[in-house]
């Protein structure tokens, strides 16, 4: 039994390892190796939203149909990798473009595929998932924070290397996964959907009710704010070499295991959730994430690597809140407000609205604004593109707190429970 649940701490580990290796460090191979555009940056992070939209969906129906899903997840994972190893061999932001985009419509599915392939193993095994998943699943944010430094730790934060590093742990989990315990199809001919419920289509009647609606809309303005700073903010540390009174800074040399406290504090908040969902009820947890949002774009626009140090750490820690506390609130929304038989296509859509249209928009947009108005000469203005980006979040913050309205009569956890 402990070998198993060993062998799922594995497998999520490497999951987000090959991820954590480039995601948060690719800017500075783009901006300062290659000395490509900003408007193009921007549509590289498209290509997450792009994949998250359908390529779950589809490749859980392959999975419940077709092909075990442990065999599918490697395979996925090899061919992830294959686009990975081709990187450093791009020269062009164009071919760089199409590039990424496939490896991440191979990657993008895996990250629901590894959590079907751990629940499905459990369950076999008879473990309590509820239980014993979410330990489990933490090694991955582990796993990323490991990539993340390990990158700047063998100063590869704006080396092509770090594409390699990805590649090697993507070929191992690959390999890895077809060792694993078999993932039987387990959708049976009497219980056939059609495509469209496959998809989750179905789900989309729910924007015919004002409240989830406006929450789905609301999910996909932060799942834009998330990509800004996984964007761009170990960009943002590292040009802070450029003056000569920070180029020696911890910050500028050790920029990414800087960053890599967002991760940290992330698995930290986590534990927080409940007490104050009890306290507040979800709106107003929603609503503090988006303020932690302002914060965190904030403290990041007047922080520097000396007198406002303590702001871009700050900033790291605040991170936390406001990520978790809008995507697992968010979730449990969608668990207590909707009909059982579609609860499961709506939180497809939740994940859909900010990990797909959010990034997508978020990616595509920032990258040209910034490049139109906050760039000059090749210099960015960070103090007014983090500024922007905080008034951005205060706008939506002012609108949910006056537009969304919901009630809370019992604690959330306990209806959850219930």
């Amino acid at each position: 039994m402990a070998t198993i649940k060993g062998r799922l701490i594995l497998m999520s580990f490497l999951q987000f390892f090959v991820w954590g290796a480039w995601l948060i460090t690719i800017g500075n191979y783009w901006f300062g190796t290659k000395q490509w555009s900003g408007a193009e940056f921007g549509a590289i992070f498209s290509t997450l939203g792009i994949s998250s939209i359908f390529m779950p969906a589809i490749t859980g129906i392959i999975a419940d149909k077709w092909i075990r899903a442990e065999r599918l997840y490697g395979l996925l994972h090899i061919l992830a990798g294959l686009a990975l190893l081709y990187i450093p061999q791009v020269d062009n932001p164009t071919t760089f473009y199409w590039v990424i985009f496939g490896a991440m419509m191979c990657y993008m599915p895996t990250i629901s595929l590894s959590n079907s392939v751990a629940y499905t193993i459990l369950k076999n095994n008879e473990f309590d998932v509820v239980k014993v998943f979410p330990p489990i699943r933490v090694w991955g944010t582990i796993g990323f924070i490991a990539a993340m430094w390990f990158t700047n730790l063998t100063d590869n934060k704006a080396s092509a290397n770090m594409f390699y590093i990805s590649s090697v742990a993507a070929f191992v989990l690959g390999l890895y996964s077809f060792t694993l315990p078999a993932c039987h199809p387990q959708q049976s001919e009497k219980s056939q959907k059609s495509f469209a419920e496959s998809l989750g289509l179905h789900a989309f009647s729910l924007f015919g009710n004002y409240k989830m609606a406006l929450f789905l809309l609301f999910s996909m303005f932060l799942g834009a704010a998330l990509q800004l700073t996984n964007m761009y903010g170990d960009v943002f540390l590292s040009e802070f070499g450029k003056n000569p009174l920070y180029a020696d800074s911890i910050i500028v040399k050790k920029s990414t295991l800087v960053m890599s406290i967002s991760q940290i504090s992330e698995t930290l908040f986590i534990l927080a959730i409940p007490f104050f969902l009890k306290r507040f009820g979800i709106k107003q947890v929603m609503l503090i994430s988006m303020i932690a949002w302002v914060l965190r774009f904030g403290l990041l626009a007047y922080g520097d690597p000396a007198g406002g140090l303590w702001m871009i750490l700050m900033s790291c820690i605040v991170y936390g809140m406001a990520f978790d506390f809008f995507n697992i609130s968010g979730s449990l929304f969608v668990e207590t407000t909707t009909n059982p038989s579609i609860r499961s296509s709506a939180q497809g859509l939740f994940m859909m609205m900010s990990n797909g249209f959010g990034a997508f928009f978020g990616g595509l947009f920032s990258g040209m604004i910034i490049d139109k108005f906050f760039t000059h000469d090749g210099n960015r203005d960070w103090h007014g593109i983090w500024l922007s980006f905080a008034i951005y979040a205060l706008i939506i913050a002012v609108l949910f707190a006056v537009l969304f309205k919901h009630k809370h009569e019992i604690t959330d956890v306990e209806k959850v429970n219930h």
